[in-house]
């Protein structure tokens, strides 16, 4: 096992660890441990939310859960030589959940899959499924099955939902002043249009006093991916998986965190995955130069990981972008495309026992395959979703009997 350079006990909050990590994007957060290029390290982290999620038959943790905490990040880790124009590149050399068999904490056996509130977050479709809903998943080596989803047993595709190195100063100013012009176009939109810099619950590693105030103040919030990483929500970044990060600051500060047991495409429901506390083991290179020499300015590139489930035969759902709610076209919107290619899907299942919105639950965690068909043909862009057929333990596959419909239970949801 690789020396293990950042240490999470799970019976405590982030901000309790001998070692706290952080919660915000900011160049200034101290390095919490540095190692050369060409080591191998092991990562500890804590679930995204600092585990305010219960194991439990209630959503009303969904519902109330404080976004100003997210996302706990295990880092930041500070690479020698490394400076600005460089590309840092990271090896996922294995990744898991907490290495326990039970406990409290998210990824002491179980997982959890929201779906958040509207008025909290909400998600792709927020506006079919405002409400907060809740399934769990209990964990059986690579597999997982749920008592809030019966019927369902799928192979995950672990994987860290954010990892980044941080930004320049620059880049941290362009970042806060494009996200707050666009929250000015509508300041009221429920859910907002972005998320500006908050200094509540905001965690800034080791720093202290009047820098922790500074960093808290204006540090970029989590939720989204960016020019730096960050919360991307790539299911096949795996075990095997290689990323290319731009270095914009010092030290690159690279950071983890937002551990997943399975997601898939889209992580539609915003907490769509089987979010978990656990471990990722690391290695990293450098390449000196490499932002000019390869184009890579912008965004990372990264190679797949060569881990994942054998699923051969699919059920694939169709959307086009046609409000079919209001039958207003759209010209090539791929957004609507995949929400209507994931509300098709939901209908179908809907057909067979399942609540839309455990439907919806499934959608957002098992290994589904979300794609653009076709983005030419005006003036409908059109996306598919494939869902396994293998996560069910009954035929999913039209027929003339027609669907099979049981008592498939249903998910956590809020009361009170």
């Amino acid at each position: 096992m690789p020396e293990v350079i950042f240490s999470v006990d799970q019976s405590k909050s982030m901000r309790d660890q001998s070692v706290p990590g952080h919660n915000r994007w900011h160049p200034d957060v101290p390095t919490a441990a540095t190692v050369r290029p060409g080591d191998e390290f092991r990562l500890e982290t804590r679930d995204w939310t600092d585990a305010q999620i219960g194991n439990n038959d209630s959503a009303n943790d969904v519902r109330d859960v404080d976004l100003t905490h997210a996302h706990m990040l295990s880092g930041p880790i500070g690479v020698e030589g490394a400076e600005p124009g460089d590309l840092l590149v990271v090896d996922i050399l294995d990744i898991g959940p907490v290495p326990q068999q039970s406990g409290e904490a998210p990824g002491q056996g179980w997982g959890y899959t929201g779906i958040f509130a509207k008025n909290n977050a909400g998600g792709f479709l927020t506006d079919y499924f405002p409400d907060a809903y809740k399934a769990i998943w209990d964990m059986h080596g690579q597999q997982v099955t749920s008592r809030h989803l019966p019927g369902v047993r799928y192979t995950g595709i672990t994987h860290p939902g954010l990892i980044g190195t941080a930004p320049s100063t620059d880049m941290l100013t362009r970042w806060n002043r494009r996200e707050q012009a666009l929250i000015d176009t509508d300041p009221d939109r429920v859910p907002p249009l972005g998320l500006p810099p908050t200094a509540d619950h905001a965690l800034a590693g080791t720093a202290t006093g009047q820098d922790a105030q500074r960093i808290c103040a204006e540090g970029a919030r989590t939720v989204p991916g960016r020019e730096n990483g960050g919360n991307q929500d790539i299911k096949n970044f795996t075990r095997g998986g290689r990323v290319f990060f731009p270095v914009y600051a010092p030290g690159a500060k690279l950071s983890a965190g937002d551990l997943h047991f399975s997601q898939g495409d889209g992580e539609i429901t915003f907490c769509g995955a089987i979010e978990m506390g656990g471990f990722i083991d690391l290695h990293v290179e450098l390449i000196k130069g490499g932002m000019e020499k390869y184009g890579i300015s912008t965004n990372p590139v990264f190679m797949p990981g060569n881990v994942e489930p054998r699923y051969t035969e699919f059920m694939s759902f169709v959307g086009i972008s046609v409000d079919h709610d209001t039958d207003t076209n759209y010209y090539m919107d791929a957004t609507l495309a995949y929400r209507r290619a994931c509300l098709n899907a939901i209908e179908y299942f809907k057909r067979f026992g399942y609540s839309g919105e455990q439907a919806y639950l499934l959608l957002g965690s098992a290994p589904v395959e979300g794609r653009i068909s076709g983005i030419v043909d005006i003036p409908n862009a059109c996306c598919t979703l494939y869902v396994p057929t293998g996560i069910f333990d009954f035929d999913v596959r039209p027929t003339a009997e027609g669907p099979k419909t049981a008592d498939r239970g249903k998910c956590a949801v809020t009361s009170g």
